[in-house]
């Protein structure tokens, strides 16, 4: 397993600017992506999003702990 890089995950569904939107009743990427990222993300040519952050509700309270 030397020198296997990790792939970044890209489950949108748990990432943290995976987000519910009341105005179009939808959910949907927060992340601000410039044109040229748009273009890649939407086109499919992306094998993961590097924008990827893992969304853990309890991250507060495992610091007080």
């Amino acid at each position: 397993m030397a020198g296997e890089k990790k792939k970044i995950q890209s489950n949108c569904e748990t990432c943290e600017f995976y987000d519910y939107d009341e105005y179009y009743e939808e959910y949907s990427c927060t992340m601000k992506l410039d044109e040229d990222e748009m273009i890649r993300f939407l086109s499919g040519r992306t094998a993961s999003c590097p924008y990827y952050r893992f969304y853990d509700e309890y991250k507060s309270v495992h610091k007080q702990i």
